[in-house]
């Protein structure tokens, strides 16, 4: 694992866009993996910018996001494709058909995973996986415990996942309690991954991904076994390694 260190929030959002623009500018289809929550925030303005400077376009890229709460609509602030779209997509030149989210509201969920795995082997697989680390180690929504084997599937959100999310929610009731995830063996065969991490409150999770042992107990763990993982930190996430 490449561990970039930076000085904040701000240095790694524009370190983050930097490295994913190159990479999309590299390949003439790139698959990029998304993620969502607070910490992408940054990087997704900065890449906005690149795009509206004409530094940048989004014609022929294809994304995949990791993981959507099951029981919200498309149209739920909550939702994840809601995320997307506000944060990114519709700032952009990407073609909607290009935007891949697993869908959180279908009549069956099982085959909507098989679905979405479909849709991720046909692209030939993610060439960069954007990643964020929670504090329980989790990476998409695989919480501890989860299989290294994993597929995309259905899962149950860990109490303090949902605690963590309650914020953008009016209540922890609202939280819905399952999402759709990539697996974490699907996230693996991303060609490249790149983690962003940053703040105090990710630190103990960041030591003990660079210093603890392989377990399932700590999902994000399994990274120290990729060969292309690069992880861009800020140095209050990192002040414990």
């Amino acid at each position: 694992m490449e561990i970039i260190k930076v000085k904040d929030y701000q240095q790694m959002s524009e370190k983050a866009c930097q490295l994913l623009k190159d990479k999309i500018q590299e390949r003439e289809q790139p698959v990029i993996g998304l993620a969502t929550g607070s910490t992408p925030e940054g990087l997704y303005q900065c890449l906005i910018e690149k795009y509206k400077r004409n530094e940048l376009s989004f014609k022929d890229v294809v994304t995949f996001n990791l993981d959507e709460y099951v029981g919200l609509e498309k149209d739920d602030p909550n939702s994840y494709a809601y995320y997307m779209n506000e944060k990114l997509f519709k700032h952009i030149d990407i073609s909607k058909e290009h935007a891949h989210l697993p869908g959180g509201v279908t009549t069956d969920l099982e085959i909507e995973c098989q679905d979405y795995e479909k849709l991720i082997r046909d692209a030939k697989h993610v060439d960069v996986q954007l990643l964020g680390l929670g504090v329980n180690g989790h990476i998409g929504f695989n919480e501890p415990g989860t299989a290294f084997t994993s597929r995309t599937h259905v899962v149950n959100l860990d109490e303090t996942t949902r605690q963590a999310n309650a914020r953008f929610f009016n209540s922890i009731d609202e939280v819905p309690t399952k999402a759709i995830t990539m697996g974490i063996d699907t996230i693996m065969e991303s060609k490249e991954i790149l983690l962003l991490v940053s703040g105090e409150s990710k630190s103990e999770a960041v030591a003990r991904l660079l210093q603890g042992k392989v377990s399932e107990d700590f999902p994000a763990s399994i990274l120290q076994e990729h060969n292309r993982v690069t992880i861009l930190a800020d140095e209050a996430a990192l002040s414990k390694v």
